[in-house]
């Protein structure tokens, strides 16, 4: 073994010992002769001190940042005052007796552990970034989610099964990253969005229990919790109901917080789909604050202002929603008014108006519009008191619940009412089967997801069996029990208007096999990235990932996507446009 123990193993109970360690450079310091060497290993650092009239000296001396080292010494105590109480080893250091320059190294482009760095430096110089300690602690985790998972999935009686990379384009939401097929001339696999397909015949194959870790691919625009591929906690059951994948899904979360060092409370709240966006204006709360919206249009029946009036009489399409925020009179500024105002007109808010709540008195643009009696009203529904400032948006049902939403949270994080220690946990049930988007019906989950009536008249009222599970706001995942019945297969496709042929054509197989006897089944996937992006406090799964995509999906580092030789074209029976 080149090394005896790991940098941050050593302690005081080591002193007097000898010991060789291994590492990189961290920072280098020549004190009059006396040189320091912080020797940096993915357990952390030691301090490593060479005398003037040490053989090792003349070494030590040409030691630059990131030089891989070997080092040999005795471990002492250091010297009164001269501790380190940020360094787990900041008790002792190794006095060197000889020193081995393996690799030397230019002066790196980024200087490691530097976050205040360019992002997209660091990701082309991805593999220095990563020799950070707080980069080897998040894949610490990834690590350990991923075995606990496996673990946790197996003693509950699962299969790990591995699914086609190369398969079938299907119209799942987003677009397809597809490869053309050398051998099929103008013919393309497509690399899968999900394993959707795949699961769901897996439970008709009678395999009852399936899990994979799996990679998803789609090409979409990307944010901070999203990549181009992303990898998934997939899970699929046979013979179960809603019920049974909630528990399951609780008790595999439970174990992965357990193997990172949490524990977490179940069984998690639930909350339906439609109280989740009245009260909250998300699909995807976050709990750890208060500050509901308040249905209020109600009370501007009697309005004087016609528009307000006409807004407040269509309640099934509007809604008129009240944001207390407590204290918020004192917090907003007339300048900050202004931002919050700038802030939701850019999704869709033709304003905002606000009431403020004096000692005496309510000032504020609505005040005018709104009977004496359903302001007492409004007051006491909202549990509105002195110094409170309450926020008024007035629209499209879908609109103000979007603008409304972002906005309670956009002043949470303004005012700093969020525990970032807390972990709030929710389960979002009773989703709507189908949306309408410029009238064109379309599966809000998707088309697999079993609806729970499919003879309403309206399309958008009609619920389905599915859930998403949410930590802090954030969607950690979704699913949902699945069709396993071909003719109410055939009718969510007809609702959608994917025709016989269509449906065929892009889905026959999972039709026949359907037709062969298909157990009752449905399952979860849980966004492995995300999950540990929160569990490793980070503000982006591009922190949790080896080697992400930028917002523009292209790596820095291998300067992916790039182009191929006309050759490769020709074999692949492409031609690029223009040529």
């Amino acid at each position: 073994m080149l090394r005896t123990h790991l940098c941050a193993e050593l302690n005081e109970k080591h002193i007097g010992k000898e010991v060789q360690v291994c590492g990189w450079c961290n920072t280098y310091r020549d004190h009059g002769g006396v040189i320091f060497i912080d020797l940096r290993d993915k357990s952390g650092i030691i301090q490593l001190v060479c005398d003037p009239n040490s053989q090792a000296h003349s070494i030590a001396s040409s030691v630059r940042d990131e030089y891989v080292l070997i080092a040999k010494g005795k471990i002492r105590a250091r010297g009164e005052g001269l501790e380190n109480p940020k360094l787990k080893t900041g008790m002792i250091e190794v006095v060197l007796e000889s020193l081995v320059i393996e690799n030397k190294s230019p002066t790196p482009p980024i200087a490691i552990g530097d976050e205040s760095v360019n992002e997209e430096l660091r990701l082309k110089y991805r593999y220095l970034d990563l020799r950070s300690p707080k980069a080897y602690n998040i894949f610490k985790i990834r690590s350990d989610a991923a075995i606990a998972a496996r673990n946790s999935l197996q003693k509950m009686g699962f299969l790990e099964v591995e699914t086609p990379i190369l398969t079938k384009a299907t119209p799942e939401g987003a677009r397809d990253y597809l490869v053309p097929s050398r051998v099929h001339s103008g013919e393309f696999y497509a690399l899968p969005q999900s394993p959707q397909l795949f699961k769901q015949l897996l439970m008709m194959s009678g395999f009852d229990k399936y899990f994979q870790i799996a990679k998803c691919f789609r090409d979409e625009d990307l944010r901070a919790d999203r990549q181009p591929e992303f990898t998934q906690i997939d899970i699929e059951m046979s013979f179960c109901e809603q019920n049974d994948i909630i528990t399951m899904a609780e008790t595999l979360l439970q174990d992965i917080f357990v193997a990172c060092g949490e524990s977490i409370q179940t069984p998690f709240m639930r909350m339906p789909y439609t109280q989740a966006m009245e009260s909250y204006g998300s699909d995807k709360p976050d709990l750890r604050f208060e500050m509901p919206l308040v249905e209020v249009g109600d009370l501007f029946l009697d309005s004087n202002n016609e528009i307000f009036k006409n807004i407040a009489k269509d309640s099934k399409n509007n809604r008129f929603k009240a944001l207390c925020v407590k204290g918020g009179d004192s917090f907003f500024t007339r300048k900050s008014l202004g931002e919050a105002e700038e802030f939701v007109r850019k999704f869709g808010a033709k304003g905002l108006a606000y009431i403020q709540v004096k000692e005496n008195e309510l000032k504020g643009p609505l005040v005018k519009f709104i009977s004496e009696s359903a302001m007492s009203e409004l007051i006491s529904r909202v549990e509105a008191e002195p110094n409170d400032i309450i926020f008024f948006g007035a629209g499209a049902k879908k609109v103000v619940w979007d603008y409304m939403g972002r906005l309670r949270l956009k002043i949470a994080m303004d005012m700093n009412l969020i525990d970032e220690n807390m972990r709030k946990f929710l389960w979002v049930v009773d989703f709507p089967m189908f949306e309408k988007e410029d009238g064109k019906v379309k599966a809000l989950h998707h088309p697999f997801t079993m609806p729970k009536d499919l003879d309403k008249d309206d399309v958008e009222e009609i619920e389905s069996i599915a859930y998403d599970v949410v930590l802090n706001g954030i969607e950690l995942g979704g699913g949902s029990i699945r069709i396993h019945k071909d003719s109410i297969q055939k009718r969510v496709f007809e609702l959608l208007g994917i025709s016989n042929n269509e449906a065929q054509d892009k889905f026959g197989f999972l039709l026949e096999a359907l037709s062969f006897g298909a157990p009752p089944h449905g399952g979860i996937a849980i966004g492995f990235d995300r999950l540990i992006m929160l569990l490793a406090k980070t503000q982006s799964i591009r922190d949790v990932i080896a080697f992400p995509k930028t917002q523009k999906a292209t790596c820095p580092l291998t300067l992916a996507p790039s182009a191929v030789s006309d050759e490769q074209l020709r074999d692949l029976h492409i031609r690029l446009k223009g040529e």
